[in-house]
């Protein structure tokens, strides 16, 4: 992920690619591996995502639009709740009963909160910050994205500072494992 455009444009676009791969999962039959393989493509964008807008797009909202506390507490709320459950799918392997099950219940709470997201938070996003700051914004998450953790860490921090500190050793960490057991990769 790394699209170029405003903060909202990126965070669209990665909201559209993982749209696809559940497309994908949802393509093929109860137990094929490639499931598997595509759960953990999901994860590894999710989470990349997840800790960008944790690390600038929330703390923005916070300070720029009306309810913004409210807001950013609702959706770091989505990421934990979301964030878990994609630690339980990482333990799974596609043959797992666990693993359909698992996967439907990510599947809809992330297609609610992108629903929710580019509804409400994106226009209200919009409305209250220059489209300067967005540009900014923008460039931030992307740049935030390239070293961020790759797999759940549900116990980690998701606000700034901690999270800004954490995330990139986290991130190395998590596609050096990646890396050595080749997940992640389309086979």
């Amino acid at each position: 992920m790394g699209h170029g455009g405003n903060v909202v444009e990126e965070l669209k676009t990665d909201h559209r690619e993982v749209e696809e791969l559940f497309g994908k999962i949802e393509q093929l039959p109860s137990g094929h591996a490639k499931r598997k393989q595509y759960a953990d493509q999901v994860t590894i964008e999710l989470i990349r995502h997840s800790v960008a807008e944790e690390a600038y797009l929330y703390p923005a909202v916070r300070e720029h639009v009306p309810d913004g506390d409210a807001i950013a507490d609702r959706e770091l709320q989505d990421h934990a709740e979301a964030e878990r459950l994609m630690k339980d799918l990482e333990r799974c392997e596609a043959d797992d009963p666990e693993f359909d099950r698992l996967i439907t219940q990510l599947m809809t709470e992330i297609r609610s909160h992108v629903r929710d997201e580019e509804s409400n938070l994106f226009p209200r996003m919009t409305r209250s910050c220059p489209a300067e700051m967005l540009d900014q914004l923008g460039d931030k998450v992307r740049t935030a994205k390239k070293t961020a953790p790759t797999r759940p860490h549900p116990s980690a921090p998701d606000k700034p500072p901690a999270n800004k500190m954490l995330a990139p050793g986290m991130g190395f960490v998590d596609r050096l494992r990646d890396a050595m057991t080749g997940r992640g990769k389309e086979s």
